[in-house]
């Protein structure tokens, strides 16, 4: 399986041996790939109500106009089943620049579910983008130059050099987002005693565990010049690492959308009143909330996505009004003076009675 059996010296040529598994290995991981794809546009279309935001199109592009046309440039290649070289070429690295980078956009488009800090989420954006550039396009020109260029030696010594590259760039590129995940899925783990969320919790870690195991996997291949196997195990591999992110990706936003801080996640002080009710506390009452005129606006494909609301307030009312009607409507909610150390408060239901208690 080595580069004597492989697709020429890198990626000229096709599949030179006579072993009939490795054909069938080859035919098979292949299928594999394009079950998954499909499935997982059928999923995709079934399970958004709505077709638009970055998780959606990475999910679908990432699928469709990835792993399909990846899997079967190579399969046209490795078997010479055209003879229109460029035909297969043009194919595989459509499906290599989509595949690989759009799986990196659906685990960044979920990522400022876990990580608010707006500036880490424009620094990540910012290594997915240069990652593309500066891997993408030498690769690509050394691709096209190993099968139809002459001569063919220095592409080849090139390709065989920036292949090796390029995949240990991008494993460290998801290594990075993926690590950032289970840092922060971890943190949540110890602010958010709530048992029915921990299994979501650690279904993320486990998911960003094992796309970093399956990209160890990708590179050991790749150093060991197991060329057709690396090139036909990326396709399944990336299938199955898009499947596992939609499936508990989506449980993120549930996750998020219903999180209530509890008193043991306050970062400031927690001795509260005796007549606050801190398992109902809900917002961090321990600092102010920030200004409108300050607050950065999130990218507008978030808005989508969820909306998480920092902080909880609620409008302003009127304390002459309420005052007014302190006696005449005994359902309503009155404003409580905290100053008057002689007066008891009783929580009954959703309201607050006053009994006067004068000092003996």
């Amino acid at each position: 399986m080595a580069n004597s059996t492989a697709a020429g010296d890198g990626i000229t040529g096709g599949y030179t041996g006579t072993s009939l598994g490795m054909q069938i290995t080859i035919a098979t991981l292949a299928g594999v790939t394009w079950y998954n794809a499909f499935e997982l546009v059928t999923l995709v279309f079934v399970t958004f109500s709505q077709y638009h935001g970055l998780y959606f199109w990475s999910l679908l592009i990432s699928s469709s106009i990835g792993l399909v046309p990846y899997s079967l440039g190579f399969l046209l290649k490795f078997f010479n089943l055209t003879s229109a070289t460029w035909f297969s070429v043009t194919l595989l690295t459509i499906g290599w620049w989509c595949m690989v980078t759009g799986q990196s956009f659906v685990l960044y488009s979920r990522l400022h579910l876990v990580i608010s800090n707006q500036r880490i989420l424009r620094r990540v954006l910012a290594m997915i983008l240069i990652d593309a550039v500066i891997l993408h396009i030498p690769t690509t020109v050394l691709t096209y130059g190993t099968n139809l260029a002459e001569p063919r030696e220095i592409y080849v010594h090139g390709y065989n050099i920036m292949e090796k590259i390029q995949m240990t760039g991008f494993c460290i590129q998801e290594f990075i987002i993926s690590g950032l995940y289970i840092w922060e899925t971890v943190r949540m783990l110890r602010l958010d005693p709530d048992r029915t969320k921990r299994k979501i919790q650690w279904q993320l870690i486990i998911i960003n565990t094992i796309i970093i195991i399956l990209d160890l996997g990708l590179l050991v291949a790749e150093f060991m010049n197991y060329y057709i196997m690396e090139t036909m195990l990326k396709g399944t591999v990336y299938s199955i690492k898009l499947k596992l992110e939609f499936a508990v990706l989506g449980k993120l936003v549930h996750l998020v959308h219903n999180h209530v801080w509890k008193p043991e996640s306050f970062s400031g002080p927690q001795d509260l009143p005796d007549f606050v009710d801190a398992t109902r506390v809900t917002s961090d009452v321990t600092h102010a909330a920030p200004t409108s005129g300050h607050r950065e606006r999130a990218p507008t494909w978030m808005d989508d996505d969820i909306s998480i609301a920092m902080f909880e307030h609620s409008p302003p009312t009127n304390t002459s009004d309420a005052s007014n009607s302190w006696s005449s409507d005994p359902h309503a909610v009155h404003p409580i003076d905290f100053t008057d150390p002689f007066v008891k408060y009783e929580r009954h239901s959703s309201r607050l009675s006053e009994k006067p208690h004068k000092p003996g």
